[in-house]
Protein backbone atom coordinates (compact mmCIF):
# COMPACT_ATOMS: atom_id res chain seq x y z
CA UNK A 1 0.00 0.00 0.00
CA UNK A 2 2.75 2.30 0.72
CA UNK A 3 5.01 1.70 -1.68
CA UNK A 4 2.11 2.27 -4.12
CA UNK A 5 1.39 5.35 -2.70
CA UNK A 6 4.97 6.61 -3.37
CA UNK A 7 5.08 5.69 -6.54
CA UNK A 8 2.00 7.63 -7.79
CA UNK A 9 2.77 10.84 -5.68
CA UNK A 10 6.94 10.83 -7.72
CA UNK A 11 5.21 10.40 -10.69
CA UNK A 12 2.42 13.70 -10.08
CA UNK A 13 5.08 15.59 -8.95
CA UNK A 14 7.53 14.76 -11.92
CA UNK A 15 4.63 15.90 -14.53
CA UNK A 16 4.19 19.10 -12.41
CA UNK A 17 7.45 20.63 -12.42
CA UNK A 18 8.01 19.26 -16.07
CA UNK A 19 5.14 21.31 -17.17
CA UNK A 20 6.65 24.19 -15.17
CA UNK A 21 10.55 23.32 -16.77
CA UNK A 22 9.65 23.15 -20.12
CA UNK A 23 8.59 26.13 -21.38
CA UNK A 24 11.07 28.18 -19.58
CA UNK A 25 13.70 26.27 -21.38
CA UNK A 26 11.74 26.82 -24.75
CA UNK A 27 11.73 30.31 -23.67
CA UNK A 28 15.13 30.44 -22.51
CA UNK A 29 15.46 28.85 -26.55
CA UNK A 30 13.70 31.62 -28.28
CA UNK A 31 15.18 34.56 -26.23
CA UNK A 32 18.89 33.55 -26.74
CA UNK A 33 17.91 33.13 -30.77
CA UNK A 34 15.76 36.00 -31.39
CA UNK A 35 14.98 38.20 -28.46
CA UNK A 36 17.40 39.09 -25.78
CA UNK A 37 14.84 41.30 -23.81
CA UNK A 38 12.81 38.27 -23.28
CA UNK A 39 15.31 37.44 -20.53
CA UNK A 40 14.07 39.61 -18.12
CA UNK A 41 10.82 37.53 -18.25
CA UNK A 42 12.62 34.77 -18.25
CA UNK A 43 14.41 35.80 -14.84
CA UNK A 44 10.86 36.47 -13.59
CA UNK A 45 9.47 33.29 -14.67
CA UNK A 46 12.64 31.43 -12.78
CA UNK A 47 11.84 33.32 -9.85
CA UNK A 48 8.26 32.01 -9.52
CA UNK A 49 9.01 29.04 -10.73
CA UNK A 50 11.26 28.62 -7.89
CA UNK A 51 8.72 29.85 -5.11
CA UNK A 52 5.86 27.28 -6.83
CA UNK A 53 9.24 24.56 -6.54
CA UNK A 54 9.72 25.16 -2.99
CA UNK A 55 6.05 24.99 -1.86
CA UNK A 56 6.48 21.56 -3.52
CA UNK A 57 9.18 20.48 -1.74
CA UNK A 58 7.34 21.37 1.28
CA UNK A 59 4.40 19.85 0.78
CA UNK A 60 5.95 17.00 -0.84
CA UNK A 61 7.88 16.50 2.82
CA UNK A 62 4.74 16.78 4.63
CA UNK A 63 3.86 14.09 2.35
CA UNK A 64 6.52 11.85 3.02
CA UNK A 65 5.84 12.66 6.84
CA UNK A 66 2.29 11.41 6.40
CA UNK A 67 3.36 8.47 4.45
CA UNK A 68 6.23 7.61 7.40
CA UNK A 69 3.29 7.94 9.95
CA UNK A 70 1.28 5.79 8.22
CA UNK A 71 3.97 2.94 7.87
CA UNK A 72 5.02 3.43 11.36
CA UNK A 73 1.49 2.41 12.20
CA UNK A 74 1.19 -0.07 9.82
CA UNK A 75 4.21 -2.01 10.98
CA UNK A 76 2.63 -1.14 14.80
CA UNK A 77 -0.47 -3.14 13.59
CA UNK A 78 2.02 -5.97 12.04
CA UNK A 79 3.46 -6.13 15.08
CA UNK A 80 0.31 -6.26 17.24
CA UNK A 81 -1.34 -9.04 14.97
CA UNK A 82 1.88 -11.21 15.20
CA UNK A 83 1.48 -10.83 18.97
CA UNK A 84 -2.00 -11.60 18.80
CA UNK A 85 -1.11 -15.01 16.55
CA UNK A 86 1.46 -15.75 19.04
CA UNK A 87 -1.26 -15.40 22.28
CA UNK A 88 -3.37 -17.63 19.97
CA UNK A 89 -0.98 -20.23 18.98
CA UNK A 90 0.28 -20.38 23.08
CA UNK A 91 -3.63 -20.59 23.66
CA UNK A 92 -3.73 -23.62 20.89
CA UNK A 93 -0.74 -24.68 22.22
CA UNK A 94 -1.96 -24.74 25.91
CA UNK A 95 -5.65 -26.49 24.84
CA UNK A 96 -4.21 -29.31 23.15
CA UNK A 97 -2.28 -29.65 26.32
CA UNK A 98 -5.58 -29.53 27.88
CA UNK A 99 -6.87 -32.41 26.01
CA UNK A 100 -3.86 -34.56 26.34
CA UNK A 101 -3.58 -34.03 29.73
CA UNK A 102 -7.75 -34.55 30.23
CA UNK A 103 -7.77 -38.15 28.20
CA UNK A 104 -4.72 -39.11 30.39
CA UNK A 105 -7.44 -38.01 33.40
CA UNK A 106 -10.05 -40.46 31.67
CA UNK A 107 -7.44 -43.45 31.40
CA UNK A 108 -6.71 -42.73 35.24
CA UNK A 109 -10.66 -43.47 36.09
CA UNK A 110 -10.39 -46.18 34.02
CA UNK A 111 -7.90 -47.50 35.90
CA UNK A 112 -9.13 -46.42 39.31
CA UNK A 113 -12.69 -47.83 38.62
CA UNK A 114 -11.37 -51.46 38.31
CA UNK A 115 -9.86 -51.30 41.72
CA UNK A 116 -11.83 -52.61 44.70
CA UNK A 117 -10.02 -52.34 47.86
CA UNK A 118 -8.50 -49.08 49.86
CA UNK A 119 -4.97 -50.54 49.08
CA UNK A 120 -5.32 -50.99 45.61
CA UNK A 121 -6.85 -47.82 45.02
CA UNK A 122 -4.23 -46.16 46.87
CA UNK A 123 -1.02 -47.70 44.69
CA UNK A 124 -3.00 -47.41 41.37
CA UNK A 125 -3.61 -43.71 42.08
CA UNK A 126 -0.21 -43.25 42.92
CA UNK A 127 1.65 -44.84 40.19
CA UNK A 128 -1.22 -43.35 37.93
CA UNK A 129 -0.94 -39.76 38.91
CA UNK A 130 2.85 -39.94 39.39
CA UNK A 131 3.07 -40.51 35.64
CA UNK A 132 0.86 -38.09 34.37
CA UNK A 133 3.36 -34.98 35.53
CA UNK A 134 6.89 -34.91 34.04
CA UNK A 135 8.68 -34.07 37.25
CA UNK A 136 11.12 -36.92 38.12
CA UNK A 137 12.34 -35.79 41.52
CA UNK A 138 9.38 -35.39 42.85
CA UNK A 139 7.42 -37.31 45.66
CA UNK A 140 3.65 -38.37 45.11
CA UNK A 141 1.94 -39.14 48.38
CA UNK A 142 -1.38 -40.17 49.45
CA UNK A 143 -2.90 -39.95 53.17
CA UNK A 144 -6.25 -41.26 54.39
CA UNK A 145 -8.53 -39.61 56.77
CA UNK A 146 -9.71 -41.72 59.81
CA UNK A 147 -13.20 -40.37 60.79
CA UNK A 148 -12.91 -41.88 64.13
CA UNK A 149 -9.50 -41.00 65.24
CA UNK A 150 -9.41 -37.88 63.34
CA UNK A 151 -6.17 -38.47 62.00
CA UNK A 152 -4.11 -38.60 58.64
CA UNK A 153 -2.44 -42.15 58.20
CA UNK A 154 -0.25 -42.70 55.05
CA UNK A 155 -1.81 -44.87 51.94
CA UNK A 156 1.21 -44.97 49.49
CA UNK A 157 3.57 -43.04 48.01
CA UNK A 158 5.66 -43.33 44.77
CA UNK A 159 8.84 -41.95 43.28
CA UNK A 160 9.64 -43.02 39.36
CA UNK A 161 7.26 -45.61 39.94
CA UNK A 162 8.75 -47.07 43.38
CA UNK A 163 7.45 -46.91 46.71
CA UNK A 164 9.63 -44.42 49.17
CA UNK A 165 9.47 -44.78 52.73
CA UNK A 166 8.28 -41.82 53.94
CA UNK A 167 9.04 -40.61 58.11
CA UNK A 168 5.90 -38.50 58.39
CA UNK A 169 3.35 -41.60 58.65
CA UNK A 170 0.55 -39.39 59.87
CA UNK A 171 1.67 -35.70 57.95
CA UNK A 172 3.59 -33.11 58.40
CA UNK A 173 2.78 -29.35 58.96
CA UNK A 174 2.05 -28.84 55.20
CA UNK A 175 -0.46 -31.81 55.43
CA UNK A 176 -1.74 -30.71 59.15
CA UNK A 177 -2.52 -27.05 57.28
CA UNK A 178 -4.72 -28.24 54.41
CA UNK A 179 -6.67 -30.35 57.07
CA UNK A 180 -7.82 -27.23 58.85
CA UNK A 181 -8.54 -25.44 56.08
CA UNK A 182 -9.46 -27.95 53.14
CA UNK A 183 -7.74 -25.60 51.26
CA UNK A 184 -5.31 -27.01 48.40
CA UNK A 185 -1.84 -25.53 49.07
CA UNK A 186 1.09 -24.40 46.43
CA UNK A 187 4.63 -23.55 47.67
CA UNK A 188 7.66 -22.38 45.37
CA UNK A 189 10.21 -22.15 48.42
CA UNK A 190 9.04 -23.55 51.82
CA UNK A 191 11.95 -22.05 53.32
CA UNK A 192 10.17 -18.89 52.28
CA UNK A 193 7.13 -19.09 52.81
CA UNK A 194 5.61 -16.73 55.87
CA UNK A 195 3.03 -19.56 57.29
CA UNK A 196 5.41 -22.15 57.60
CA UNK A 197 8.65 -22.44 59.86
CA UNK A 198 11.57 -23.66 57.93
CA UNK A 199 13.25 -25.47 61.16
CA UNK A 200 10.12 -27.39 61.53
CA UNK A 201 10.12 -28.05 57.88
CA UNK A 202 13.41 -29.35 58.14
CA UNK A 203 13.16 -30.81 61.36
CA UNK A 204 9.80 -32.85 60.49
CA UNK A 205 11.16 -34.94 57.57
CA UNK A 206 14.27 -36.36 56.34
CA UNK A 207 13.55 -35.80 52.73
CA UNK A 208 14.37 -32.06 51.56
CA UNK A 209 11.00 -30.14 50.88
CA UNK A 210 11.27 -27.02 48.93
CA UNK A 211 8.46 -26.90 46.41
CA UNK A 212 4.97 -28.67 47.48
CA UNK A 213 1.24 -29.24 45.80
CA UNK A 214 -1.26 -30.61 47.91
CA UNK A 215 -4.87 -30.81 47.85
CA UNK A 216 -7.32 -32.00 50.19
CA UNK A 217 -9.98 -35.24 48.91
CA UNK A 218 -13.29 -34.28 49.88
CA UNK A 219 -16.64 -36.17 49.09
CA UNK A 220 -19.56 -33.36 49.96
CA UNK A 221 -17.25 -31.39 51.79
CA UNK A 222 -16.52 -34.28 54.15
CA UNK A 223 -12.46 -34.81 54.15
CA UNK A 224 -11.28 -38.36 53.00
CA UNK A 225 -7.38 -37.69 52.33
CA UNK A 226 -4.90 -35.56 50.86
CA UNK A 227 -2.71 -36.13 47.91
CA UNK A 228 -0.02 -34.11 47.81
CA UNK A 229 3.45 -33.72 45.48
CA UNK A 230 6.46 -32.25 46.75
CA UNK A 231 10.10 -31.77 45.24
CA UNK A 232 13.59 -31.02 46.77
CA UNK A 233 13.88 -28.86 43.80
CA UNK A 234 12.25 -24.74 44.27
CA UNK A 235 9.99 -23.47 41.97
CA UNK A 236 9.15 -26.94 40.31
CA UNK A 237 5.38 -26.84 40.47
CA UNK A 238 3.10 -24.26 38.22
CA UNK A 239 -0.22 -23.08 38.89
CA UNK A 240 -1.76 -25.54 35.58
CA UNK A 241 -0.06 -28.04 37.92
CA UNK A 242 -2.18 -27.41 40.92
CA UNK A 243 -4.98 -27.01 39.08
CA UNK A 244 -4.52 -30.69 37.49
CA UNK A 245 -3.72 -32.37 40.76
CA UNK A 246 -6.97 -30.66 42.01
CA UNK A 247 -8.77 -32.56 39.30
CA UNK A 248 -7.57 -35.74 39.73
CA UNK A 249 -8.03 -35.35 43.06
CA UNK A 250 -11.78 -35.11 42.65
CA UNK A 251 -11.80 -38.25 41.24
CA UNK A 252 -9.69 -39.74 44.02
CA UNK A 253 -11.88 -39.04 46.18
CA UNK A 254 -14.98 -40.22 45.05
CA UNK A 255 -13.08 -43.78 44.27
CA UNK A 256 -11.39 -43.69 47.82
CA UNK A 257 -14.79 -43.42 49.12
CA UNK A 258 -16.33 -46.49 47.20
CA UNK A 259 -13.36 -48.71 48.13
CA UNK A 260 -13.98 -47.81 51.75
CA UNK A 261 -17.37 -48.85 51.45
CA UNK A 262 -16.34 -52.02 49.64
CA UNK A 263 -14.14 -53.04 51.70
CA UNK A 264 -16.40 -52.41 54.84
CA UNK A 265 -18.87 -54.61 53.38
CA UNK A 266 -16.45 -57.37 52.52
CA UNK A 267 -15.64 -57.22 56.30
CA UNK A 268 -19.19 -57.50 57.13
CA UNK A 269 -19.22 -60.88 55.18
CA UNK A 270 -16.02 -62.18 56.45
CA UNK A 271 -15.52 -60.97 60.19
CA UNK A 272 -17.78 -61.68 62.79
CA UNK A 273 -20.43 -58.68 64.23
CA UNK A 274 -20.05 -59.24 67.65
CA UNK A 275 -16.02 -59.97 67.67
CA UNK A 276 -15.12 -58.21 64.84
CA UNK A 277 -12.92 -61.63 64.37
CA UNK A 278 -13.39 -63.57 61.06
CA UNK A 279 -15.85 -65.71 60.42
CA UNK A 280 -15.31 -69.87 60.32
CA UNK A 281 -15.71 -69.41 56.37
CA UNK A 282 -13.36 -67.26 55.77
CA UNK A 283 -10.87 -68.86 58.07
CA UNK A 284 -11.02 -72.18 56.15
CA UNK A 285 -10.42 -70.80 53.04
CA UNK A 286 -7.28 -68.97 54.15
CA UNK A 287 -6.07 -71.80 56.16
CA UNK A 288 -6.24 -74.17 52.73
CA UNK A 289 -4.03 -71.13 50.98
CA UNK A 290 -1.39 -71.60 53.88
CA UNK A 291 -1.50 -74.86 53.79
CA UNK A 292 -0.17 -74.42 50.34
CA UNK A 293 1.92 -72.11 50.60
CA UNK A 294 4.09 -73.87 53.38
CA UNK A 295 3.87 -77.25 51.72
CA UNK A 296 5.66 -75.48 48.15
CA UNK A 297 7.89 -73.28 51.01
CA UNK A 298 8.94 -76.87 53.13
CA UNK A 299 8.15 -74.52 56.03
CA UNK A 300 6.12 -75.69 59.23
CA UNK A 301 2.92 -73.78 60.41
CA UNK A 302 0.50 -74.22 63.68
CA UNK A 303 -3.27 -74.05 64.25
CA UNK A 304 -4.48 -73.47 67.88
CA UNK A 305 -7.94 -73.73 69.10
CA UNK A 306 -9.19 -71.87 72.12
CA UNK A 307 -12.50 -72.76 74.44
CA UNK A 308 -13.80 -70.35 77.22
CA UNK A 309 -14.30 -72.80 80.27
CA UNK A 310 -17.55 -72.87 81.90
CA UNK A 311 -19.13 -70.37 79.33
CA UNK A 312 -22.45 -71.78 80.22
CA UNK A 313 -22.32 -71.17 83.93
CA UNK A 314 -21.45 -66.93 82.97
CA UNK A 315 -24.72 -66.77 80.49
CA UNK A 316 -27.15 -68.72 83.34
CA UNK A 317 -25.62 -66.72 86.04
CA UNK A 318 -25.10 -62.99 84.32
CA UNK A 319 -27.39 -62.94 81.17
CA UNK A 320 -26.25 -63.36 77.51
CA UNK A 321 -25.27 -59.78 77.44
CA UNK A 322 -22.77 -60.64 79.84
CA UNK A 323 -21.71 -63.69 77.99
CA UNK A 324 -20.99 -60.94 74.98
CA UNK A 325 -18.74 -58.60 77.27
CA UNK A 326 -16.90 -61.46 77.86
CA UNK A 327 -16.72 -63.02 74.24
CA UNK A 328 -15.54 -59.24 72.85
CA UNK A 329 -13.44 -59.19 76.03
CA UNK A 330 -11.61 -62.29 75.11
CA UNK A 331 -11.07 -61.37 71.49
CA UNK A 332 -9.25 -58.45 72.34
CA UNK A 333 -6.96 -60.04 74.36
CA UNK A 334 -6.50 -62.82 71.48
CA UNK A 335 -6.05 -59.91 68.99
CA UNK A 336 -3.37 -58.32 71.56
CA UNK A 337 -1.19 -61.61 71.95
CA UNK A 338 -1.79 -63.00 68.30
CA UNK A 339 -2.14 -60.00 66.59
CA UNK A 340 1.29 -60.45 64.16
CA UNK A 341 1.20 -59.81 60.36
CA UNK A 342 -0.36 -62.34 58.66
CA UNK A 343 -2.04 -64.13 61.49
CA UNK A 344 -5.81 -65.36 61.14
CA UNK A 345 -8.02 -65.13 64.58
CA UNK A 346 -11.13 -66.52 63.82
CA UNK A 347 -14.35 -66.66 65.85
CA UNK A 348 -14.95 -70.57 65.53
CA UNK A 349 -18.69 -71.00 66.65
CA UNK A 350 -20.06 -69.88 69.94
CA UNK A 351 -17.47 -69.64 72.61
CA UNK A 352 -14.27 -71.41 70.51
CA UNK A 353 -11.88 -69.36 68.62
CA UNK A 354 -8.98 -70.39 66.62
CA UNK A 355 -5.71 -68.98 65.50
CA UNK A 356 -3.57 -69.67 62.48
CA UNK A 357 -0.35 -68.71 63.23
CA UNK A 358 1.85 -68.92 59.59
CA UNK A 359 5.96 -69.98 59.80
CA UNK A 360 5.54 -71.07 63.24
CA UNK A 361 6.72 -74.67 65.04
CA UNK A 362 4.61 -76.06 67.41
CA UNK A 363 7.04 -75.61 70.42
CA UNK A 364 6.64 -71.94 69.56
CA UNK A 365 2.98 -72.09 69.54
CA UNK A 366 2.75 -73.91 72.69
CA UNK A 367 4.78 -71.42 74.07
CA UNK A 368 2.65 -68.71 73.10
CA UNK A 369 -0.02 -70.32 74.11
CA UNK A 370 0.90 -70.91 77.75
CA UNK A 371 1.63 -66.89 77.67
CA UNK A 372 -1.96 -66.02 76.94
CA UNK A 373 -3.52 -68.99 78.89
CA UNK A 374 -1.48 -67.05 81.95
CA UNK A 375 -2.55 -64.04 80.46
CA UNK A 376 -6.42 -65.04 80.76
CA UNK A 377 -5.69 -66.49 83.98
CA UNK A 378 -4.40 -63.39 85.62
CA UNK A 379 -7.36 -61.28 84.53
CA UNK A 380 -10.39 -60.16 85.91
CA UNK A 381 -13.62 -59.13 84.19
CA UNK A 382 -16.67 -56.69 86.39
CA UNK A 383 -19.95 -58.45 85.33
CA UNK A 384 -23.00 -56.68 86.52
CA UNK A 385 -21.07 -54.99 89.49
CA UNK A 386 -19.13 -58.25 90.71
CA UNK A 387 -15.47 -59.05 89.87
CA UNK A 388 -15.24 -62.88 88.44
CA UNK A 389 -12.98 -64.83 86.91
CA UNK A 390 -12.24 -66.64 83.32
CA UNK A 391 -9.95 -69.18 81.81
CA UNK A 392 -9.34 -71.14 78.76
CA UNK A 393 -8.47 -74.20 77.39
CA UNK A 394 -5.80 -74.86 74.01
CA UNK A 395 -5.00 -77.26 71.94
CA UNK A 396 -2.29 -77.18 69.40
CA UNK A 397 -1.74 -78.73 66.28
CA UNK A 398 1.26 -78.12 63.65
CA UNK A 399 1.87 -78.99 60.11
CA UNK A 400 3.30 -81.11 58.42
CA UNK A 401 4.06 -82.66 62.02
CA UNK A 402 0.85 -83.63 63.33
CA UNK A 403 -1.00 -83.48 60.23
CA UNK A 404 -0.77 -82.47 56.42
CA UNK A 405 -4.61 -81.56 55.45
CA UNK A 406 -6.81 -78.89 56.45
CA UNK A 407 -9.62 -81.16 57.86
CA UNK A 408 -6.85 -83.40 59.65
CA UNK A 409 -4.99 -79.76 61.21
CA UNK A 410 -8.53 -78.51 62.48
CA UNK A 411 -9.66 -82.31 63.86
CA UNK A 412 -5.86 -82.52 65.64
CA UNK A 413 -6.04 -79.26 67.33
CA UNK A 414 -9.86 -80.15 68.38
CA UNK A 415 -8.49 -83.41 70.18
CA UNK A 416 -5.35 -81.65 71.81
CA UNK A 417 -8.42 -78.86 72.74
CA UNK A 418 -10.44 -81.91 74.41
CA UNK A 419 -7.30 -83.17 76.30
CA UNK A 420 -7.06 -79.93 77.94
CA UNK A 421 -10.35 -80.04 78.82
CA UNK A 422 -10.14 -83.43 80.26
CA UNK A 423 -7.20 -82.76 82.64
CA UNK A 424 -8.48 -80.05 83.72
CA UNK A 425 -8.86 -77.11 81.80
CA UNK A 426 -7.06 -73.99 82.38
CA UNK A 427 -4.14 -75.28 80.44
CA UNK A 428 -2.84 -76.13 77.09
CA UNK A 429 -2.39 -79.71 75.15
CA UNK A 430 -0.24 -80.24 71.87
CA UNK A 431 -1.23 -83.19 69.18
Amino acid sequence: MIPILKRRLSKYYFFFVASLLVPLVGFFIYASQYETKFFLFLALAFAVNIVILLGLYRRLKRKRSEVDLQKEEFFEKANLMKADLEKEWQAIGAFRQKIIAYSQLKGLVERLSACLSVEDTAHTLCQEAAGLFSHGDSTIILYLFDQQTGELSIAAAERNQRAVNIKSKHGDMFDRWVMKTLQPLHLDDARHDFRFDADKVEGEDARQIRSLLSVPLLVHNKPVGILRMDSPVPGRFAKEDLRFLKAIGDVAAVTIENAQLYDKVEDLAIRDSLTGLYLRRYMLDRLAEELNRHLRRDQEMSFIMFDLDYFKRYNDRFGHTAGDIVLKYVSGLLQTHFGDPGGIICRYGGEEFCVVLPECSRKDAVARAQEFVQLVDKEDIMLRRERTHITVSIGVASFPRDAKLKEELIQKADEALYEAKKAGRNRVCSA
